[in-house]
């Protein structure tokens, strides 16, 4: 999801600043502020995009396992994400 939506930022040539989106955090807030909010792609890809982070978070920074039912979530939330950004954005 990371690397569609780094993807998605770029096709769309806005001049998103490439420092903004190095970090998970960068990528999201603009992700949601160019792409989302500008009604480019559908809010439901962004909530998805934002709460599969959280995971991604509880993952990597705690020591509290994530579901087999929240890793299969993020994985249907992912198969939707991805084809949904190459569509809209021609890419790939």
């Amino acid at each position: 999801m990371f690397d569609a939506a780094h993807a998605a930022l770029l096709a769309t040539k806005l001049g998103v600043a490439e420092a903004s989106i190095k970090t998970h955090s960068g990528l999201i807030g603009a992700f949601g502020k160019h792409l989302v909010q500008a009604g480019l792609i559908d809010a439901k890809h962004g909530r998805a995009f934002n709460q599969v982070h959280g995971l991604r978070q509880l993952a990597d920074h705690t020591s509290d396992p994530v579901s087999v039912d929240d890793a299969t979530w993020a994985l249907d939330k992912a198969e939707a994400f991805v084809p949904a950004i190459k569509v809209r954005f021609s890419i790939g």
